[in-house]
């Protein structure tokens, strides 16, 4: 399910906040400019997940600290009930790499930002900019709550993600020799969980093999590993160092070490270079750019700052095909925009559009191949 297309009515606002002098200022702060509107208020995460289902607002903007569960479990009830485009703001978040920030991004929220202990012109402003600017980015249904017990072909017990088999080399039937393919490698940061899961999900029946780096807190990296795995209609695996990359396998760098492509289409994981962003979204790009080339597909996702911009670049090179998330749909357009800006991109589109463009492109090199 697809949050609604553009309109250029007011967006539609339901406030999520227990204490009335904060939820009376932000009702005051949104409404300033007359192009947001709020059109409910909770106090609880009963209430709120009432409220959405029953307005289908454009945005949520929710506090953590609710009474009736929380607001982590409103968010995970709005997300797998009525997906819905979330802003977090709570005095538990202290900037986005904290464990609630994260939290609350893995289960779907778009945004996640402190509350202010005093509000100035500037932070209204902000936040007013940031629900303009989510109130069009697609979000999709998002179950929650541990992977339910599968089974193998044995009748044995998997455990999710962990319990795939480490993948190896796809062989030829014939000659043994390792058929070679397109190679595809998504970064985001910002945002970037339910873009994530948005691509991923239209993979299906995709031939080769996907690396993802998301910048997020080693702490949260299972649980969004899991949350692909859910998603996505392919294999879904944590990346291990010398793993060989497999056709139709979704690799996810850990937290805390750059995710890259060695000789042979190997994995490497390193912890150098020191970098803000570790895994960096750059040093996957450089390595594709250097042990694919031509046969890479590389995708940039919303996110803030410039990280995969000069990596994108370096396979524009080579000869790879580079695709980037669009200014409307990005809930933040600062990567893909730094990657614009430097003539990397070779299309750039909606969200909704970009699972179809690494399909077609996989589909060109495979035929190209043959």
């Amino acid at each position: 399910m697809m949050a609604r297309a553009h309109s250029s009515a007011p967006a539609r606002v339901v406030v999520v906040e227990d204490s009335v002098v904060q939820r009376a200022h932000l009702v005051s702060v949104l409404e300033a400019d007359g192009d947001i509107v709020v059109v409910g208020e909770a106090t609880s995460a009963i209430e709120a997940i009432e409220l959405v289902g029953q307005l289908r607002p454009d945005v949520v903007t929710l506090d953590l600290n609710i009474p009736d569960g929380g607001g982590q479990h409103a968010l995970e009830q709005i997300m797998a009930n009525t997906p819905t485009p979330v802003l977090v703001l709570s005095s538990t978040v202290r900037n986005d790499t904290s464990a609630p920030a994260v939290e609350a991004l893995v289960g779907g929220a778009l945004i996640a930002v402190p509350k202010p202990l005093r509000w100035t012109p500037a932070l209204e402003t902000e936040l007013r900019r940031s629900v303009r600017t989510i109130r069009n980015v697609p979000v999709i249904r998002h179950p929650r709550g541990r992977l339910r017990n599968r089974t193998t072909t044995s009748g044995a017990p998997a455990s999710g993600p962990a319990a795939i088999r480490p993948p190896a080399t796809t062989q030829s039937s014939d000659t043994g020799k390792a058929v070679e393919s397109s190679v595809v490698a998504i970064a985001a940061s910002t945002g970037g969980p339910p873009a994530l899961a948005t691509v991923l999900a239209g993979l299906r029946g995709l031939r080769a093999p996907v690396l993802i780096v998301q910048h997020i807190h080693p702490d949260f990296v299972q649980g969004f590993v899991d949350w692909m795995a859910r998603i996505a209609p392919l294999p879904v695996v944590l990346a291990q160092n010398g793993q060989a990359l497999r056709n139709g396998y979704i690799h996810i760098g850990p937290g805390g070490t750059h995710l890259r492509v060695g000789a042979g289409r190997k994995i490497e994981l390193a912890t150098r270079p020191h970098t803000v962003h570790r895994p960096s979204a750059d040093e996957l790009f450089a390595s594709v750019a250097m042990h694919v080339r031509q046969d890479g597909i590389g995708v940039l996702l919303t996110g803030m700052g410039d990280d995969g911009a000069k990596g994108l670049a370096a396979m524009h090179q080579r000869g790879a095909r580079t695709i980037a998330q669009d200014a409307e749909t990005s809930a933040v357009y600062g990567m893909p925009r730094a990657a614009k800006e430097l003539g990397a991109v070779d299309e750039q589109l909606p969200l909704t559009e970009i699972a179809a463009a690494i399909m077609r492109a996989a589909a060109r090199r495979s035929a190209e191949l043959s």
